[in-house]
């Protein structure tokens, strides 16, 4: 099977050449320090500290919001932009297909989506075992990380293509676009937010089904409902983008 251009190309210049190491440093940077005063900083009053207890909880909100930002950031194509052969010239005279673009754009998301949950691991483990969070929920919160970063990455990737020669302008949509689904899912119905779900999981809290029409929709079904078909039109838009881009 003949090896992907576009996925190769992505990989030489992230993995092989290091230009996506700031990005994984930028994410520990960030995420160890806030872990470590989680635990060691006591709250102004001692007696109802929790900082070992709620450890796990405040680390998966951090690498979580981290994850999907960075990761929106990345597919985007915002760190050395100018490195990428623009798609058109992928298409028109290197003979790509547009659904090897699409393959290759969607399989360096998740490598980096991945990649980050593996940098990540050690730190939320060692979280998981102070909090006493049991692996299961450690490896859940791991499953709802990739399940997010992708959902929202694909939005990124639809912002590189439409406006692959003007990276101001995708730059500006895709902060906008992270910071507006945050707030807007958190006002319009808090459990699709994915950090307060993120949290509703963790807590084992029990929240009441939401009554539509008559009927009664579980929290999880309506949130994964919501992701999904944001995910599903952000593929959409995507294709779309990546079609409009390359045909003549």
């Amino acid at each position: 099977m003949k090896p992907n251009p576009v996925l190769r190309e992505g990989i030489q210049i992230y993995l092989w050449e290091g230009q996506g190491i700031p990005a994984y440093g930028h994410f520990l940077l960030i995420l160890a320090p806030i872990e470590f005063l989680t635990l060691f900083l006591p709250s102004l009053d001692p007696q109802v500290w929790t900082g070992a207890a709620n450890l796990f909880k405040v680390s998966s909100v951090v690498a979580l919001l981290l994850m999907v930002y960075l990761g929106l950031r990345i597919a985007n194509r915002e760190f050395v932009p100018w490195r990428f052969l623009p798609l058109r010239q992928w298409v028109r005279e290197h003979g790509v297909r547009i659904s090897q673009v699409a393959l290759a754009q969607v399989g360096l998301l998740c490598l980096h989506v991945g990649l980050f949950i593996l940098v990540s691991a050690p730190l939320l483990i060692w979280a998981g075992a102070i909090s006493r969070a049991g692996l299961v929920a450690v490896f859940a919160a791991f499953g709802l990380f990739f399940f997010y970063s992708l959902t929202y990455g694909i939005w990124g990737l639809a912002a590189a293509v439409f406006w692959e020669r003007r990276l101001e302008s995708r730059q500006v949509f895709v902060r906008c676009f992270f910071f507006a689904l945050l707030i807007l899912s958190a006002l319009l119905y808090l459990p699709l937010n994915p950090v307060a779900f993120l949290l509703y999981y963790l807590g084992r809290k029990e929240v009441a089904p939401l009554v539509l029409g008559g009927w009664q929709w579980p929290v999880p079904v309506l949130h994964f409902l919501f992701h999904f078909s944001l995910f599903g039109l952000g593929l959409l838009a995507f294709r779309w983008a990546l079609r409009r881009e390359t045909t003549p």
